[in-house]
């Protein structure tokens, strides 16, 4: 179980890497108007791991702020993660 648990910090620590990156990366197109990443790949990123990263990127960059869904659904999501992950350390 030990090697799970490492697998699992490492793929925890690259997936909040990838959505802090991402919502810093759309937020610099947005600001100079270029294509932006879509909303369904922050959410699919965030859904499957990312939240924490993608929240403080919202936060830190003022990013999709504005957005209800983003506003509200993050912050969800990072209390889920947050308890699931909390439950796994303490189950294993």
């Amino acid at each position: 179980m030990e090697s799970f648990l490492s697998v699992l910090y490492v793929y925890i620590l690259i997936i909040n890497i990838i959505g802090f990156s991402l919502m810093r990366s759309d937020k610099k197109k947005a600001e100079r108007h270029e294509y932006r990443i879509k909303e369904q790949t922050l959410w699919t990123v965030a859904i499957i791991g990312g939240s924490i990263g993608s929240y403080i990127a919202m936060k830190t960059y003022r990013h999709k702020t504005k957005h209800r869904l983003f506003a509200m659904g993050f912050p969800f999501l990072v209390i889920v993660h947050s308890v699931l992950f909390i439950w796994v350390n303490q189950g294993l």
